[in-house]
């Protein structure tokens, strides 16, 4: 008989659970608004309020949580929680144990967003599959052999901070000087941009790629150096980890057709003759917070 599993995708304004198979498919979903700065005494109940609306949520064979944030994931709690007042040191996985007496783990959403796409999405199969999400900033998740490697404090795969450039001018966005997620995340390309084009032409990320696109050889050169930073993040990767293959999501790929394969071509000129054969996909999921939540139960249970 086919296991179920409940996935959590907890937000600092929103949180979604559904009840999913071991094959990834979403048998039943709900969401609800809640307040991250309400704290744990008020978000808890919620979400457990949630959890027993799922047609019988306890049969399920265990519980997963993605949260936004670094995750010891042994001790199954945030090391970090910006939008979830107080949540940093709560022994959520025990919390949930003792209050709804099913197994359950916690991650950082992105590392159950590259869990997803490796046990069910477009990494599946591979044993070495290295995630990463291009969006308002940079994440990432490694996933060997079906579980994620979160390190020590849960800060691996953290790939923003890396360093692509320290001349670079400081932005203050959180991250290195010159890191990549300072100079290619969807936040610092808008800030560019704007500084460049102006609030009127620059509302976000996309509108410059769309003038890039139009022609614009300004907007060409930006997005130039910006698949030039990608490129030299992502084969710092490559040459650490040697993945079977990359799998992209985030925001940016609204925009891939104009950069996308540009970048790929500079990283295959950056990385050993041996890896060319590397391949980087873009995501496959439509919900990949929910599904790589859920799925991690199967995953510890590796």
């Amino acid at each position: 008989m086919m296991k179920h599993y409940l996935g959590v995708d907890l937000g600092g304004t929103n949180v979604r659970v559904a009840k999913v198979d071991e094959t990834g498919n979403i048998i039943y979903q709900a969401k609800t608004a809640i307040d991250g700065m309400a704290g744990p005494d008020v978000v808890l109940p919620e979400i457990y309020a949630l959890i027993k609306e799922v047609p019988d949520w306890n049969e399920c064979a265990g519980i997963g949580i993605g949260v936004p944030g670094p995750v010891q994931t042994g001790k199954g709690m945030m090391t970090i929680s910006t939008n979830l007042k107080d949540f940093a040191g709560l022994p959520l996985k025990k919390i949930f144990e003792e209050e709804l007496g099913i197994p359950t783990f916690v991650d950082n959403d992105a590392n159950v967003a590259g869990l997803a796409e490796a046990l069910v999405g477009a990494g599946a199969g591979k044993p070495i599959v290295y995630y990463a999400t291009i969006s308002t900033g940079i994440g990432g998740a490694l996933v060997v052999n079906g579980q994620v490697v979160s390190g020590n404090k849960g800060f691996a795969g953290e790939i923003g901070n890396i360093i692509v450039d320290r001349t670079r001018p400081f932005r203050n966005l959180g991250t290195n000087q010159g890191s990549m997620e300072s100079e290619a995340g969807g936040r610092a390309v808008t800030i560019r941009a704007k500084e460049v084009f102006g609030e009127d032409k620059i509302e976000h990320a996309g509108d410059l790629f769309d003038l890039a696109k139009s022609g614009d050889s300004l907007a060409k050169e930006m997005v130039d150096l910006i698949t030039e930073d990608l490129a030299i993040g992502f084969a710092a990767i490559t040459h650490v980890v040697d993945p079977c293959l990359f799998v992209i999501g985030g925001g940016l790929l609204k925009s891939k057709d104009v950069w996308f394969e540009d970048f790929k071509l500079k990283f295959y000129e950056r990385i050993h003759a041996g890896m060319r054969e590397t391949e980087i996909v873009t995501a496959k999921l439509e919900e990949p917070g929910l599904v790589g939540a859920a799925m991690l139960p199967v995953s510890f249970g590796k």
